[in-house]
């Protein structure tokens, strides 16, 4: 809710306990819920297709529209998660019964398996040296200038 009034700062993704320990699934399963608040804060789509006009016609109001073709293929449209499996009970099951945490589990293993970060580029680089040397030689001079009275 912050974050549709206006928030973009969110502390504590992959955090557990009140931040004593923390989880890379639990980071992971974070990251996908706030993929989820960032496409919310766009608003919904609305138009011929995600309206399903034609499915209420079909369907009739007062009617179930859960088992719709149309709503079945719309179902994921409002928030797209990643790790959170929103298939039918019994698909879920023959697809392997897999929970969040496990689906968050594979993701954490694939990136650290295959990830392949962004080299830092190299202007940027020669800043970030800087900044850093420019640091460690104040620091040795207020180290060294540091006097304790007697």
């Amino acid at each position: 809710m912050p974050a549709l009034a206006g928030a973009s700062n969110i502390y504590g993704s992959g955090m557990l306990e009140l931040g004593m320990s923390f989880s890379l699934e639990q980071l992971v399963a974070d990251d996908c819920i706030l993929g989820m608040v960032r496409y919310a804060r766009h608003g919904i789509e609305v138009n011929e297709d995600t309206i399903s006009y034609d499915a209420i016609k079909r369907v009739g109001i007062g009617n179930d529209f859960l088992g719709d073709m149309d709503t079945l293929s719309n179902v994921e449209l409002p928030s797209r998660p990643t790790v959170f499996d929103r298939n039918m009970f019994e698909t879920w099951m023959t697809e392997g019964s897999l929970e969040a945490i496990d689906i968050a589990h594979e993701v954490v293993e694939d990136i650290l398996a295959h990830h392949e970060p962004t080299p830092i580029d190299s202007d940027v680089r020669k800043e970030l040296d800087r900044i850093i040397k420019e640091a460690d030689e104040k620091f040795v001079r207020q180290s060294f200038n540091f006097r304790l009275e007697p």
